[in-house]
């Protein structure tokens, strides 16, 4: 439809990438886009880690299970959301800010989310490729503690970034009748929809470059949702001073 519509239709994860640096203007150019995101009062409540101690590298991808690519892409960010600084900003005029909201959280988790995603779009469309690394969530107390972040500050993903050395397949997303409704939330159609969706995702495991699998997609929302993921994170946001209240 037009060259943006395709560069976001194009997305894949990339899990391999080049020796090549990222260059350090373009690494501005595409923060600076991120930036540019919409924020939610405009809080920008989002403080982005640029990792490049090669000893941290090492503890992160232990923390994310071992996933090599934090240690070896070119660039390794990590996005923390931010209540720190506006709090600061409020003791600096002389108030008092109110602590431990469950919408402040949301604001700052939501920031997060759009600056990241500006910055990847921003990115893709110079020829680089991304990685989200949400396993830094197995072990936030340990990113925390390596990152030095302060109270009101949580790591919420890390992102793998250079220049790729793959070209793995486009996933298939979920058919938009599925994901758009009208005036009310219905799940007419949903069950035959989600059953023609499966085929196609196992058709897509099947024939893909890497990690071959025979599965569809509710088969693995079944396995996520049928556990509990990462439970140890409500009492580490409550120690880092969110949601509580």
């Amino acid at each position: 439809m037009n060259p943006t519509i395709d560069l976001l239709n194009s997305h894949r994860s990339i899990r391999r990438f080049t020796d090549a640096p990222v260059p350090a203007d373009t690494l501005t150019t595409i923060i600076t886009a991120a930036q540019a995101a919409a924020s939610s009062s405009f809080l920008q409540g989002v403080t982005i880690i640029r990792v490049t101690d090669s000893e941290k590298r090492v503890a992160l991808r232990e923390v994310a299970n071992g996933q090599r690519y934090v240690e070896e892409a070119p660039e390794f960010l990590v996005f923390c959301a931010d209540l720190s600084r506006s709090m600061r900003c409020c003791e600096m005029h002389g108030g008092e800010a109110a602590k431990g909201l469950t919408e402040q959280f949301i604001i700052a988790t939501v920031d997060t989310a759009l600056y990241a995603q500006n910055m990847v779009v921003a990115a893709e469309s110079v020829g680089l490729g991304i990685c989200y690394i949400g396993a830094l969530r197995n072990d936030p107390a340990r990113v925390t503690e390596l990152l030095d972040l302060p109270q009101q500050v949580y790591p919420v993903f890390g992102l793998c970034l250079g220049f790729p050395d793959q070209d793995p397949e486009v996933k298939p997303r979920l058919p938009v009748p599925v994901v758009l409704k009208e005036n009310s939330y219905s799940t007419d159609g949903e069950p035959e929809a989600i059953a023609a969706y499966d085929e196609e995702m196992r058709a897509y495991y099947a024939s893909r470059t890497d990690n071959q699998k025979a599965q569809g997609w509710s088969e693995q929302m079944a396995g996520l949702l049928g556990r509990e993921g990462r439970p140890h994170m409500l009492a580490f946001l409550q120690g880092q001073g969110f949601v509580k209240r």
